[in-house]
């Protein structure tokens, strides 16, 4: 893959997604997120993270407003150079900026990559369970990502990259017809340096697409991602 399919790829994925965007029905979001890695051996290491949910289009208004606060923790154990498992767990403060409640999430993954060219491929799955005081909802989750670097065959400092997914989820509760959900992301993301990265993308969701009023979401994502 040239550099100039890889930007033309990275523009065309953004395009599509500021297209689907514009439908009706559409709430609107800027996530902003902090994240640190941290290798405790060569094989185990931990991820804690901070994301901050702020709508920035609701009900056909502009507004900034805070929805949630989300911290995160994730341990990860290396299987294989390509495989992975993983628990996590997530506390989300609703309760302080909307009437809704507080959620504790439990999350289930395993991870698997490979890298025949240039370009990576990822899959995930992950299992979770998402606790409130009136419902525990599971929810199943597939992830595909591909990702590689815009300049030459491998990411040097300063140089940028791109990263792509398309998820499918789905959320079965007790009392409640069982929920489909899509997912489709692009990132730019940049290394500064060894040790961080900045990425900035969108993400469009199609929320309970089998129902008679399918939700359109779009995020507009930043991301600093701190490896000690």
């Amino acid at each position: 893959m040239t550099i100039s399919s890889t930007k033309w790829l990275s523009l065309f994925f953004f395009f599509g997604l500021a297209v689907v965007s514009a439908q009706d029905n559409l709430t609107g979001y800027w996530q902003p997120q902090f994240a640190i890695d941290y290798d405790v051996t060569p094989l185990y290491s931990h991820n804690f993270s901070m994301i901050n949910r702020n709508y920035v289009v609701q009900e056909g208004e502009s507004k900034i407003k805070t929805r949630h606060l989300d911290v995160v923790h994730f341990s990860k154990i290396n299987v294989q150079n390509n495989q992975s498992i993983a628990l996590g767990i997530l506390y989300r403060f609703r309760e302080a900026f909307e009437d809704s409640e507080n959620e504790l999430r439990l999350t289930q993954q395993f991870n698997l990559t490979s890298k025949p060219y240039v370009v990576r491929f990822g899959h995930r799955i992950r299992s979770e369970q998402r606790i409130t005081k009136s419902a525990t909802v599971h929810r199943f989750r597939y992830r595909f990502a591909v990702d590689f670097p815009l300049k030459g065959e491998k990411l040097d400092i300063g140089e940028p990259y791109f990263v792509g997914t398309l998820e499918n989820l789905l959320s079965v509760a007790r009392s409640a017809s069982p929920q489909y959900d899509t997912r489709l992301t692009g990132f730019i993301g940049w290394q500064l340096d060894a040790n961080l990265k900045l990425q900035f993308g969108v993400e469009y969701r199609l929320e309970e697409y089998t129902s008679g009023l399918p939700q359109n979401v779009v995020f507009l994502l930043t991301t600093a991602q701190l490896s000690l």
